[in-house]
């Protein structure tokens, strides 16, 4: 059987980096191994859950390049949940408990005064027939847990290498609402089952769960996926990554003018032994993608650090992956200007200053006057700003800054910028000309 792997969301914001990392990481194992990378929005919780919001996700993924070869959602799938919610019924594991949330929360508060672990300690079980109905008189109704077997769970986590934990350790975990409605465990497990996932990649926040899952696997006769569980990403100070929070969201790095490239260059290295380098497609990050790099301690992710591969990967673009969103921007001009862009969009800065009008900043009126009297001739190519510069040392005796300077300010309006070489056949011999004489 090929690999499966799934990326499962939940449609109740938008994608931040941290939520694309684990997108990535499994999209990368998934085309390294010739497999199939599913995209399931876990969408159970219908009060947060929004088509919007999924519509999001999918035009987030579709942009960073990230094409999964099948889909499903969790809200059209209720009758297989519900399946197996009656057979993990049948067979005991599943268990209906009463307990309001306010006591559970003071049952909790004595055993960590009495130095105890807050564990459920099952009190459910010993309810009798006429105990629940009385209960369930009171207007009370359960909520249902999962059975653990309260024994070490050992699995080979592709990460962190053998890991075992014992369930005795946790609460035997809520599956069902005293509503009805589903946790995220039990469609997840059902999901995976099903649809034949072999591999769960995701960050190590899950370690806990995934213990109880594996026993909810079993459960219900289905063999576990290999798991494997890497370090989180965090902010640049070690804050946790909010989606709801719009924190480091995909489509505001977006609107900001990152590149798709960028952030999947930094997010696929990011935290492992491998160096982070602007890649311009996704083929070498399948090629090389090895879990084995992947280190233990968070990874911080750094904005400056993407604004500084973005501007790398912007450098080497060729003219016509960029052109139709720079109206007006010749392949000429991109040529020229690019190597000092942070981000695509500042080429329509360039064209506005090469096209005019801009105030030139004028130094020393005279010594410009004099430039122009030396212009060379026309056509103008990238040999005649030397040829130009050439001719004005000669006649002016300056050289260096004093010399380079107050053509740039004069011609741009900048202090810094692309070479003038390759902009001074932009601007033009008219334009030139003018900027020179203006003052």
């Amino acid at each position: 059987m090929s690999v499966r792997l799934r990326f499962a969301p939940s449609p109740t914001g938008h994608l931040h980096v941290g939520n694309v990392r684990t997108a990535l990481v499994n999209f990368l194992f998934t085309r390294q191994q010739g497999g199939i990378f599913m995209l399931r929005m876990d969408d159970t919780d219908a009060e947060r859950s929004t088509g919007a919001f999924a519509d999001a996700i999918e035009e987030d993924l579709r942009w960073l390049g990230l094409k999964w070869d099948t889909s499903a959602h969790q809200s059209h799938r209720t009758e297989a949940y519900d399946a197996a919610v009656a057979r993990l019924k049948a067979s005991g594991r599943l268990y209906p408990c009463y307990e309001t949330a306010q006591e559970l929360e003071l049952r909790r508060k004595v055993l960590l005064s009495r130095g105890l672990p807050p564990v459920y300690e099952r009190t459910a079980l010993a309810l009798t027939a006429e105990d629940k109905a009385r209960l369930e008189a009171e207007g009370r109704r359960p909520h249902w847990r999962f059975l653990l077997n309260r024994e070490p769970v050992t699995w080979q986590d592709g990460v962190r290498g053998a890991v075992t934990f014992d369930t005795a350790t946790l609460s035997d975990p809520v599956l069902v609402r005293e509503d009805g409605t589903l946790l995220y465990t039990l469609p997840s497990c059902v999901d995976d089952i099903d649809f034949h996932i072999t591999h769960v990649f995701r960050g190590e926040d899950h370690v806990t769960n995934t213990a109880a899952q594996i026993e909810i696997f079993r459960a219900l006769g289905g063999t576990p996926p290999q798991f494997a569980h890497f370090a989180l990403l965090t902010g640049a100070g070690g804050e946790g990554l909010s989606k709801r929070a719009g924190s480091l969201a995909i489509r505001d790095l977006r609107a900001r003018g990152i590149e798709p490239m960028a952030i999947n260059s930094l997010l696929a290295r990011i935290g492992t032994s491998e160096p982070v380098e602007p890649f311009a497609d996704l083929a070498p990050l399948v090629y090389s993608f090895d879990m084995a790099t992947f280190g233990r301690s968070a990874a911080r992710f750094d904005p400056n650090d993407l604004e500084l591969l973005n501007a790398r990967i912007v450098h080497q673009l060729h003219y016509s992956a960029v052109a139709d969103r720079l109206p007006g921007v010749t392949e000429a001009l991109w040529d020229a200007v690019r190597a000092n862009l942070g981000k695509v969009s500042d080429a329509l800065e360039w064209l506005r200053i090469v096209e005019g009008p801009i105030s030139p900043v004028v130094e020393d009126a005279d010594y410009l006057r004099q430039a122009a009297e030396l212009l060379p001739p026309l056509p103008w190519d990238a040999s005649s700003w030397g040829e130009w510069t050439a001719a004005i040392k000669q006649a002016t005796g300056r050289k260096g800054r004093d010399l380079f300077h107050p053509l740039r300010l004069a011609l741009t309006g900048k202090e810094q910028g692309p070479e003038m070489k390759l902009l001074l056949p932009q601007i033009g011999p008219r334009q030139v000309r003018e900027r020179l004489t203006s003052s």
